[in-house]
């Protein structure tokens, strides 16, 4: 991924290398990654059994969060683009019976678009 477009958020593919390192003990038997996207320093890892958002956190990035969600609790997603003053685009999504989604933003670009399409193809 190019410094620019990290820094612009446009999420792109993330190095295989680097995957297998943060996912070496998380994946489970049978478990394999599909796609994963990466938006400056957060990860969006689709599995054929979840979605996987990673959050490095801090400085160094070397705090990590994992936040595993079963394509079955994914209720309802949307995505609402950036527009001409508000730059930034947005995806949110509700998982199982909470009423607050989750909401993950994106900078400008449209590559929103890629995430929004994968969660499509595993959540309908």
């Amino acid at each position: 991924m190019g410094l620019l477009s990290g820094l612009l958020g446009n999420a792109s593919e993330v190095d295989s290398d680097e995957l297998d390192k943060l996912l070496n003990d998380t994946l489970i038997e049978g478990e394999s990654v599909a796609q994963a996207y990466k938006v400056i320093r957060d990860m969006f890892v689709f599995t054929n059994k979840r979605l996987i958002l990673i959050d490095k956190q801090g400085v160094t990035g070397s705090k990590v969060e994992m936040l595993s969600i079963p394509y079955g609790k994914i209720t309802k997603f949307s995505k609402e683009s950036a527009g001409h003053f508000d730059l930034d685009a947005e995806l949110k999504i509700w998982i199982g019976s909470e009423p607050e989604p989750l909401t993950k933003e994106f900078k400008a670009g449209d590559n929103i678009n890629q995430v929004y399409k994968i969660i499509s193809q595993y959540c309908l």
